[in-house]
């Protein structure tokens, strides 16, 4: 018998966490968190980090192990995710990875283009070049290193044109000759899942969850971690906006609005990445029957 990965996911605040509890405490198994920011320390409201309660539950991993300045990526994820899933699978045939952060999810289930580790200094040199020449100076200079690549990428992601700036320096080549693209053959069966319900009641669900993240502590985390507002693993929502808001770029209240705002965007470009044409296609479930659902297509 194949052991399985059951991958449940979807936009944020639909209630992935709780499924992914109910599912794994049902199977036995661990939960492997695929979320680029739960995985830092220190900011456990900010990202509806899994409460002490639920991480004593069910076994978690990649939830709170890196320091809030270490780098990491997609592609350490599936090597370390790699790593660990055949000691998980050496006392339960299943294991659960849960997660909205869609570049992580599918970094394990059809892998990613092996790309070199970006060092400080080449990250350093790049965030100094967009310090002192701007977006355009970073964009012309992409132009050059990486002619194929800068003719498809949307100028104004300059995350993505400082990161195609990082790797081409870092290889010595351009970019796009190291983006394959091919999907991986995995040695074990995958069951991906999303939670599923009507748009409006996930905004819903979205503005509840940002009014008891503030009742939570959101505010004075935020002002905790304010000083640190330079690194990755802070631009993100709920910080940026808190963080204005400190700067005196907006009040409290328009910082608050702003939040539930972002998120809602966000998770439009969640849903529209799952709904992408896959080899390996994603099946939508209502939150009221997905565990059950789940648990019977494994069992």
């Amino acid at each position: 018998m194949r052991p399985t990965l059951i991958v449940i996911t979807g936009a944020t605040a639909s209630g992935k966490t709780a499924v992914a509890l109910d599912v794994a405490a049902r199977l036995g198994c661990h939960i492997i968190s695929a979320d680029s920011r739960q995985i830092y320390r220190g900011m456990p409201v900010g990202t509806a980090a899994p409460t002490p309660a639920e991480l004593a539950a069910v076994p978690h991993h990649f939830v709170g192990t890196l320091d809030i300045g270490d780098y990491y990526s997609a592609a350490r994820f599936e090597e370390d995710v790699m790593a660990l899933l055949p000691r998980l699978w050496a006392r339960c045939p299943y294991a659960v990875m849960c997660g909205g952060s869609m570049m992580y999810v599918d970094a394990v289930t059809d892998g990613i283009d092996e790309l070199p580790t970006i060092s400080a200094e080449v990250r350093d040199r790049v965030r100094g070049l967009l310090a002192d020449h701007g977006p355009g100076g970073l964009m012309a200079l992409l132009e050059n290193l990486d002619p194929e690549y800068a003719a498809q990428v949307d100028p104004a992601n300059i995350k993505r044109v400082a990161h195609a700036v990082e790797i081409s320096i870092q290889a010595g080549q351009p970019y796009s000759r190291l983006r394959v693209g091919q999907r991986k053959e995995r040695p074990f069966n995958i069951v991906k899942v999303a939670v599923d319900m009507p748009r409006d009641e996930l905004f819903g669900c979205i503005n509840r969850r940002v009014g008891l993240m503030m009742e939570q502590g959101l505010l004075d985390e935020a002002r905790r971690l304010y000083p640190m507002r330079h690194l990755n693993a802070l631009n993100t929502v709920g910080y940026k906006e808190l963080f204005a808001y400190f700067d005196g770029e907006m009040d409290l209240d328009t910082a608050v609005a702003r939040i539930a705002k972002n998120t809602r965007v966000y998770a439009k470009k969640q849903l529209t990445w799952l709904a992408r044409p896959t080899v390996r296609p994603t099946v939508f479930l209502p939150p009221d029957t997905i565990a059950d659902r789940i648990v019977g297509m494994v069992i």
